[in-house]
């Protein structure tokens, strides 16, 4: 079992949208270092809990906490400084911009050198520039997209635009990675050098990170814990194995997937 202090706690966390209850009295632990699943049918509530976290939606119930920092009615820029990014369901690339210049964008806020620097052209402006270069191509390597940097974003193969972002939302020098479906659209060979991929990169920048996915095979095949939402509310958690054979899991999501 993890010990320590949780990284994110999130107590009876919810919020309603007029009179529906989308997400209710949800309660998470992810401890440094982990990767952990979300899991659910369609409409569970996955992604707007997500929204939650990352400061789109302003939690009406609960407490959401990183490090021990309370994180309600944050602006979304300041939960990204202070350690929480995210991909997203649907892909949302700066299509115009080269790819590079899509994983300097959220590296800019991390620049040393000031405004003023850049408004009047001062040698810091040229050499944060240059380290922001350099910094942004190490992420294209890494998700091997180096040689794609000059090209439009949405010129990428689908596959390509997906590990793009991510390579975007790891310029932000996160603490927690939320991945919100990454492998929607590929197929069985790129989700499983996604797989992969996922692992490498919680281990090369230390992260704890949090995966939203229907593809069972990666959810199973790379996460420690696994949580279920069903109808906004948590039915389970566990391992994948206890995920895996329980029964409300199996009635409410898995089905004949775990036959």
């Amino acid at each position: 079992m993890t010990k320590g202090t949780p990284l994110l706690k999130v107590e009876n966390a919810g919020i309603r949208f007029g009179g529906l209850k989308a997400v209710s009295e949800v309660n998470v632990e992810l401890f440094k270092g982990e990767l952990v699943g979300l899991i659910g049918p369609n409409g569970a509530g996955k992604t707007t809990f997500f929204n939650l976290l990352t400061g789109v939606y302003v939690p009406t119930e609960g407490s959401i906490t990183l490090n021990g920092e309370r994180l309600n009615k944050l602006a979304p820029f300041k939960i990204t400084k202070k350690g929480i990014s995210r991909t997203f369901q649907n892909i949302r690339l700066f299509g115009e911009l080269s790819v590079i210049d899509n994983v300097k964008v959220a590296y800019h806020s991390l620049a040393k050198h000031s405004i003023i620097s850049s408004i009047f052209r001062l040698p810091p402006h040229f050499s944060g520039e240059k380290e922001m270069d350099e910094k942004a191509v190490e992420f294209l390597e890494i998700f091997n997209l180096e040689r794609f940097k000059d090209e439009k974003a949405k010129n990428l193969p689908y596959g390509q635009q997906r590990r793009l972002e991510i390579a975007r939302a790891l310029a932000a020098n996160p603490k927690l990675l939320l991945l919100d479906e990454p492998a929607a659209g590929m197929n069985p060979q790129e989700t499983r050098e996604l797989m992969n991929l996922i692992a490498f990169i919680r281990e090369k920048f230390d992260l704890t990170v949090l995966l939203i996915e229907h593809d069972m095979s990666l959810v199973m095949g790379v996460c420690e814990r696994i949580y279920v939402l069903d109808h906004g509310q948590l039915i389970a958690q566990g391992t994948p194995e206890e995920i895996r054979n329980n029964p409300k899991v199996i009635e409410a999501y898995l089905g004949e997937e775990v036959s």
